[in-house]
């Protein structure tokens, strides 16, 4: 840990709080959100990590403790509700046991690769930990965890089983070095790193992740179910893997017997790694890639009489703002509508969203209604959301859905 001795121990002073009732009423319900115009009243100034502790206004009794975050919107981020605790090295170590123990099912399959924690949904708001074989990627995403660093990594360390830790920052923080001490975007603070790029294994399959430079934290791992289902399903089938990215769906098709796989997307880049993932399976000779716009390639397809007998759409996120669900929800519908056109009869449709301002309920509707409208029928055959190493513990902790449809006819 010596990368970190030079980071400020937590703030000695504690704060007192109190907020307005409808942020009690959240705080009761365990919502681990405070937001800066909830807050009513603060004995003095905090900084970064400082320890705020929440009474409630009526009985000045203990509500809630979290850290402060005087560079977020979200000013605390809770930690305790209910009874207080001393959040110490202890506390920490104790959260990171229940988060490991979530796993332990998943790690009796064959994988190396899982989220060890997933911020909120594990209690501890902004730190996000994946590893990928022998290397834990910490990811930060509030400025309130730098002195806490060096209480939280030594149980990641024992439980894991990892000997190298590449730290990942968030845009916010790598917008602010001035307040990293020091510490940069993929940066090696653990152990030693031969090679950005990490070959993991996932249900028994190769993939590689850059853990340096890669998106998040190098690979998309909240799909992880949902591939292996794929897989399950594609045997001396052809396959259309749309936003393929790294060709995770693709590779599990290709593994699964699938007669032909084709991997599409607009990054020539994403689709390099794909062709590489493929290699390193040795499933070649069954795959092709497919550079360009899905909207206007699946219409392509489709006007050329193309079919699949599984299509898959997993697109990035539409709706990064709230004033662009309407745009994201129309998307969603012009892409049920193109997959539903290019998909073989008594063929397999899969759609799915990462976008977390689209409600689940929301999204199944946007789709479904398209597909009621459509000529072909297609019947509903199964709904996923997170796999297991992306528990929900509060209601914005929720993004991926995806749902199956058989096609009729």
């Amino acid at each position: 840990m010596e990368t970190l001795a030079h980071l400020p121990d937590p703030p000695a002073q504690r704060l007192a709080i109190q907020v307005k009732p409808a942020a009690e009423r959240a705080l009761r319900r365990e919502h681990p959100w405070v937001f800066e115009e909830a807050i009513t009243k603060q004995n003095t100034k905090g900084i970064a990590g400082s320890l705020a502790i929440i009474f409630d206004r009526k009985k000045d009794k203990f509500l809630a403790a979290g850290l402060y975050d005087p560079h977020s919107p979200i000013r605390i981020k809770a930690l305790q509700f209910g009874q207080p605790a001393r959040i110490d090295a202890l506390w920490f170590s104790g959260k990171i046991e229940q988060a490991y123990e979530r796993r332990k099912p998943l790690l009796e399959s064959d994988t190396n690769s899982y989220r060890f924690l997933y911020g909120e949904n594990d209690g501890l708001p902004g730190l996000v930990a994946d590893v990928y074989d022998q290397v834990l990627v910490l990811k930060l995403y509030s400025f309130i965890w730098l002195p806490y660093l060096k209480m939280v990594l030594p149980p990641l360390l024992r439980l894991s089983e990892c000997t190298t830790v590449v730290l990942r920052l968030s845009r916010n923080l790598q917008a602010r070095p001035d307040l990293c001490h020091g510490l940069s975007d993929g940066q090696v603070i653990h152990g030693t790193l031969e090679k950005e790029e990490i070959i993991f294994r996932e249900h028994g399959l190769l993939f590689s992740a850059n853990v340096v430079k890669g998106h998040k934290t190098g690979y998309f791992l909240d799909h992880r179910h949902n591939r292996k289902r794929i897989g399950e399903l594609a045997k001396e089938k052809t396959v259309l893997d749309v936003f393929a990215y790294a060709g995770g769906f693709s590779v599990h098709a290709l593994a699964g017997g699938a007669t032909a796989v084709t991997s599409l997307d607009i990054s020539a880049q994403a689709l390099e790694m794909a062709a590489q993932n493929v290699a390193l399976n040795h499933l070649g000779g069954r795959h092709r890639t497919l550079t360009g716009d899905a909207f206007e390639q699946m219409e392509q397809l489709s006007k050329t009489g193309q079919r699949f007998d599984i299509v898959i759409v997993d697109p990035p996120s539409f709706a990064k703002q709230r004033s662009e669900r309407e745009k994201a929800l129309q998307a969603y519908r012009q892409l049920a509508a193109l997959a539903a056109g290019i998909v073989a009869p008594k063929g397999l449709l899969l759609l799915a969203s990462c976008s977390s301002r689209i409600t689940a309920p929301e999204f199944f509707e946007a789709v479904l209604e398209v597909l009621d409208n459509h000529p072909r029928q297609f019947r509903e055959s199964r709904r996923t959301y997170h796999d297991t190493d992306h528990p929900i513990g509060f209601p914005e902790g929720a993004y991926l859905k995806a749902i199956y449809l058989e096609a009729q006819q």
